[in-house]
């Protein structure tokens, strides 16, 4: 499974960046004024494949809330993340734990006089999704019933607790047309063989992407007659659009979103979309130098996590407690270690350690480097000798695959970030037994870890379930080869008279933002 399909940061554009003046004459108030509602955004990059079943994901996912059908949809519930159905469909229910009921609403209509919108496209789609990149996301899906022209049910081959949540809610949940999809070959790239949606879709490669108000849609009307999204490719050239009123919303960085928290442009506000990100510096339990548990603990006390904060991420980045990002189920709010610098050099005499040498790498990344800067210094305070090795993204992210090469065995501490989706099942199945060698680089296995992943995927009782993730991160913590960092979060800055709609892992919903 990918390691981080669900994140705007997934696609990298190639080109140069936008310049920050320029995209739209006059600004983006003008335009507004001149035209009628219109919104001006930001693409990092051309959308290269809309297609849910081989799409690279991010601003392509963005494309597809537009102009595909959905079931479900995230909504935030106070502090956590819930779902809600759609317009697309009038009822969407489990009738037990492996039959998800649904009935799609009436007089939706597919672009190109390929008629209504029907459940036989909705078992289509799902159909194609197993056999496609993104076939993880329908492991649980054992076969899309049609029971009607409208109706159906979504059998699932076991108790799946997130299914709606992280499948149906998120881009793979797209609906295709299976008339307008087999018409083009069986797969699309850069048009839509058919929508479905609040919006049309047009692209410019390099330029823009444009989305109309779609006069054959009988849904809900959305808040803009037209979205323009510039091509923009770094953050920092479109914190300078937006600040120049060029577009009406962006993703801020870490030293932005800390200078907008001291004083905010005029007409601003603030949206954290979610903390689907967790970082955290790990440690090789099977390497010589770090089997003594004693060490390990040595190292969680050692290391202090709030100049982290501080010091490389200006203070914007939520503390993490574990792997469960805030606003999901089972998100910790304490560990069972402290930074305490005289402790952890009592359990280094305890283990009758001195003159430890220790290789830390990391991507070659700012604030990552000042991570491994400060870890350099907190561990030279108890006697550890730590030589920072900066790495680029390819050898990186092998480095503690066994099938990769030989890198793993000398693996010692290393830096990583993963992001994951709105429930705690994802983060937590990348530590299980089997997965030794692959993404479990700390290299430990417990059969009571394994024993409570599975039971965490049937259970349906939000308390019980709260319980397992809480387990299971105590599991983890206790082998003391973690000490967790942050919750990286994905921030926007907005027009203040603009309410903006944002999935947990920080994809736009267009149709779903509202001028106030």
């Amino acid at each position: 499974m990918r390691r981080t399909i669900t994140t705007r940061r997934t696609f990298l554009a190639s080109g140069a960046a936008l310049g920050a003046i320029g995209l739209v004459p006059g600004g983006a108030g003008m335009v507004r004024a001149q035209e009628g509602r219109v919104l001006n955004l930001r693409l990092e990059g051309d959308n290269a494949i809309l297609d849910p079943g081989y799409m690279i994901g991010g601003t392509e996912v963005e494309a597809q809330k537009q102009c595909l059908p959905f079931l479900a949809e995230y909504v935030r519930d106070g502090d956590t993340f819930s779902w809600q159905p759609t317009p697309y469909v009038t009822r969407l229910e489990y009738a037990d734990d492996t039959h998800l009921e649904f009935e799609l609403a009436e007089g939706l209509v597919w672009s190109g006089g390929n008629g209504t919108v029907s459940a036989s496209d909705v078992a289509y789609s799902y159909a194609r999704m197993k056999d496609s990149e993104w076939s993880g996301y329908f492991d649980a899906l054992e076969t899309v019933e049609v029971t009607g022209e409208r109706t159906g049910v979504l059998v699932l081959n076991k108790p799946f607790a997130p299914f709606i949540m992280v499948t149906l809610c998120h881009g793979p949940g797209a609906i295709v047309c299976e008339k307008a999809t087999e018409a083009v070959g069986g797969r699309f790239t850069t048009e839509f063989p058919a929508i479905c949606g609040p919006y049309t879709y047009s692209q410019t490669p390099g330029q823009r992407a444009v989305f109309e108000r779609n006069p054959e849609w009988t849904g809900p009307a959305p808040g803009f007659d037209r979205v323009v999204a510039h091509v923009i490719t770094e953050v920092q050239a479109a914190e300078l659009a937006y600040e120049a009123g060029e577009i009406d919303c962006t993703e801020l960085g870490p030293d932005s979103l800390a200078r907008y928290t001291e004083t905010l442009p005029p007409n601003t506000a603030i949206t954290t979309a979610g903390e689907l990100q967790y970082l955290w510096m790990g440690m090789n339990t099977q390497h010589e130098k770090l089997q003594d548990i004693r060490v390990r603990r040595a190292i969680q006390h050692a290391v202090d996590v709030d100049s982290i904060l501080a010091g490389a991420f200006a203070g914007t980045s939520p503390k993490s407690y574990g792997i469960v990002a805030p606003g999901l189920l089972g998100k910790r709010n304490e560990t069972s270690y402290s930074y305490d610098p005289a402790y952890a050099r009592q359990l280094m005499d305890e283990a009758g350690v001195t003159g430890l040498e220790l290789t830390l790498r990391t991507l070659n990344w700012q604030e990552r480097l000042l991570t491994a800067q400060i870890i350099q210094a907190n561990l030279a305070a108890i006697g550890i000798t730590v030589n920072i090795l900066p790495m680029e993204s390819g050898p990186f992210w092998e480095m503690g695959m066994e099938e990769a090469g030989d890198t793993w065995q000398d693996l010692q501490l290393w830096l990583m970030r993963f992001a994951t989706v709105p429930d705690p099942y994802e983060a937590t199945q990348w530590f299980v037994s089997e997965q030794v060698g692959i993404w479990n680089w700390e290299r430990w296995t417990d059969e009571e870890y394994d024993r409570l992943y599975e039971e965490g995927l049937s259970e349906n009782d939000p308390a019980k379930r709260e319980e397992i993730y809480l387990r299971m991160q105590q599991i983890m913590e206790d082998t003391g080869a973690y000490v967790w960092i942050s919750h990286d979060p994905e921030v926007y800055a907005h027009r203040a008279d603009i309410e903006i709609n944002a999935a947990p892992s920080g994809e736009l919903d267009y149709h779903r933002f509202e001028p106030v």
